[in-house]
């Protein structure tokens, strides 16, 4: 009896070392030279006003009302720049939609699902796909994962910082966006 409860934890075990992270990295077409990291650094230029050129949209109201996130919907076509300066270089489009996820009071909490799509500098013609919860705070980089990409991003993976930096001006505001990625550049899939 003993020895069928010792292959049965074994069996866990070495399923668990096969699913865990490290694992894959080390098997096959995933592991050693055919990733390397790499650092974006970004910054996400938001239109506040006028409403012609506003950058975002809340669709939905919360059900709940004015005090509460929870089903709210809001979507997102920010510029993404070079730098800090709105005159930086334009590399793309930050798109997002976001639904409010809360049921509590006190402050949004919003799933996310975004899209940087790059149209100029180095990697024009791809995207990356960045997904997670948001619970914004300035000052506060805010962590979500890296889901994917196409064109040279794709099979990427990692996580994505955003810090809310403010307002530059009164119709502006402005974000930072750190990535890190794992990209593949093994054979083409």
């Amino acid at each position: 009896m003993a020895s069928s409860h010792m292959q049965i934890l074994s069996l866990f075990l070495l399923l668990l070392a096969a699913s865990s992270p490290g694992a894959v990295l080390a098997a096959g077409d995933y592991g050693g030279d055919d990733h390397s990291l790499t650092r974006i650094h970004l910054y996400v230029h938001e239109t506040l006003a006028p409403a012609a050129n506003v950058t975002f949209a809340f669709v939905a109201p919360s059900p709940l009302g004015a005090s509460s996130s929870f089903g709210s919907i809001i979507v997102v076509d920010h510029e993404l720049r070079a730098g800090r300066d709105r005159s930086s270089q334009l590399l793309g489009r930050y798109q997002s939609l976001m639904v409010g996820t809360s049921l509590g009071t006190t402050g949004g909490k919003y799933l996310t699902s975004i899209a940087l799509v790059f149209t100029a500098g180095e990697h024009a013609g791809s995207t990356l796909s960045v997904a997670g919860l948001l619970v914004a705070s300035k000052g506060v980089a805010f962590e979500r994962a890296v889901v994917g990409g196409t064109g040279k991003f794709r099979l990427a993976r990692g996580y994505s910082l955003t810090t809310i930096i403010g307002n530059p001006t009164p119709e502006t505001g402005l974000f930072e966006v750190e990535l890190f990625v794992l990209m593949h550049h093994g054979k083409k899939y």
